[in-house]
């Protein structure tokens, strides 16, 4: 007597996203792997690539001049795409280019940065998340969604998450790109001003720097901000009550 047919929704859950993965078309599936090709790559250049020293990279801005200027803004947006600390790039950013220079060119790069990675992630692994996502990761995407300006500046806020899982993690969400692009560039304004303070501080070499009390306002107002953010949300879900 033969086994009766099993039913695949009584299949054990570990198996379930690997049936799912079989089943992915195959330019989907090469385009998730290129993806991680591409962080795994950017990863190995930061490890290995010999950097010139500060003085070289000021010798060589002084000969190019402007043109020098954005290549070095490109420079940093594209090693924000890699597992690279974004505070060693505005200290970079401070020491060769002061304060309001330095600033300029670190939240420049961090901003395209930013929405380099999340474009990647969007165009290469966004469909293969749709794809596996279960129950719980499509209702774990569907809050982000709503909440996307609130989340990325949190993440953008928080010391300790990196920028590049920032910025990939968004893009494989279903957030909306403006809500990314406004969360970004509010929440790298008080990290950046404090790094690129202290990078200005040390490269000044007898220049005038800014204080660095100088540079905490613009974390108040960030902080006051999210506060203010956080409490009108809680009390829309209030207002909305249990049945909302």
């Amino acid at each position: 007597m033969s086994a009766p047919p099993q039913d695949p929704a009584a299949a054990p859950p570990s198996r379930r996203p690997v049936a799912r993965l079989r089943r992915l078309p195959a330019r989907t599936l090469c385009r998730a792997l290129l993806l991680v090709a591409l962080i795994v790559a950017g990863g190995a250049v930061a490890l290995m690539a010999d950097l010139p020293d500060v003085a070289t990279l000021r010798d060589w801005l002084a000969d190019i001049g402007l043109l020098g200027w954005a290549a070095l803004v490109a420079g940093l947006a594209l090693a924000t795409l890699a597992p690279v600390p974004r505070t060693a790039l505005s200290l970079l950013a401070g020491v060769l280019a002061g304060f309001w220079g330095g600033l300029a060119l670190a939240l420049t790069s961090g901003v395209l940065g930013a929405a380099a990675g999340f474009l990647l992630a969007r165009r290469l692994g966004r469909e293969v998340v749709t794809r596996l996502a279960g129950p719980r990761l499509a209702r774990a995407d569907a809050r982000l969604s709503e909440r996307g300006l609130l989340a990325v500046l949190i993440g953008r806020l928080t010391p300790i998450v990196p920028f590049t899982v920032v910025s990939y993690a968004a893009g494989l969400s279903g957030m909306r790109w403006r809500d990314f692009l406004a969360g970004s560039a509010l929440g790298l304004v008080p990290g950046t001003v404090l790094h690129v303070s202290i990078g200005a501080t040390v490269g000044a070499s007898g220049r005038g720097g800014v204080p660095l009390l100088a540079s905490l306002a613009p974390l108040t107002v960030a902080l006051v901000v999210l506060g203010v953010a956080t409490q009108r949300r809680r009390r829309t879900a209030d207002a909305g009550g249990p049945g909302a």
